[in-house]
């Protein structure tokens, strides 16, 4: 069993107006390379501070988080960034595309802020961009693409730095069923070939495409049960 992640006894406070807020209260779970989760839960459960976490966006105020064996939890902004760069691939609702670039362009983007925009890699971006199938809009701009067509660049994009995993925060929010129903098929077979991915949903549709479901509630762990 090889490990893509792992929290231990995860707690983040938040104060506001004078009030300490416990977003989460203790979690602990473990992701093995290669699974396929969606984190559940109400409003107030806790979902987005995980997500936060789970993608180095924030740090715990105790616990630890185990990204490829390291414990990250605990790094400073610099340190955490770098991590965030190297090990995780995300895709958003928004899908939070550059609208002055091309497709090819916009799966580049990580690589280029990690300074490893090569020829080879170059190369690379254009297979993920063929792989999603967009093999036709290569030099296409998001304003001429669909929802979910744009939603298929974020998703070669997150795959760019080759990454431990994909964080997906509600990634069919945006879409209607036919196409949302393209983009879970899409991320079905990325899982297939291998890639751990981590999808946070409030649409039980979606969750049960999934191989587990991971329900918080009050900032706890509630249910972690597999499909």
């Amino acid at each position: 069993m090889t490990l893509a992640l792992r929290v231990e006894h995860l707690r983040k406070d938040y104060v506001l107006k004078g009030e300490t807020v416990r977003a989460l209260r203790g979690v602990t779970f473990q992701v093995e390379l290669g699974e396929y989760i969606a984190v559940m839960g109400p409003s107030g459960s806790g979902k987005s501070t995980l997500l936060n976490l789970l993608g180095c966006l924030d740090r715990p105020t105790a616990g630890s988080y185990y990204l490829g064996g390291r414990d990250v939890a605990r790094l400073n902004d610099n340190s955490l960034s770098d991590v965030r760069a190297a090990n995780i691939g995300f895709v958003f609702q928004s899908y939070n595309l550059i609208p002055q670039l091309t497709v090819v362009e916009n799966i580049e983007v990580p690589l280029y802020y990690q300074g490893r925009l090569d020829a080879a890699n170059r190369r690379r971006c254009r297979e993920l961009a063929c792989l999603v199938g967009l093999r036709e809009r290569l030099n296409h701009r998001p304003t001429e693409l669909s929802g979910g067509q744009q939603q298929r660049v974020a998703i070669a994009r997150s795959l760019a730095n080759d990454p431990y995993f994909i964080l997906a925060d509600e990634p069919t929010g945006n879409l209607d069923t036919a196409t949302s129903e393209e983009v879970l098929d899409l991320f079905h077979n990325l899982n297939t070939q291998g890639k751990t991915i981590v999808l946070v949903t409030h649409e039980n549709e979606v969750a049960a495409r999934c191989k587990r479901v991971l329900r918080l509630r009050d900032g706890l762990v509630e249910s972690d049960v597999r499909n």
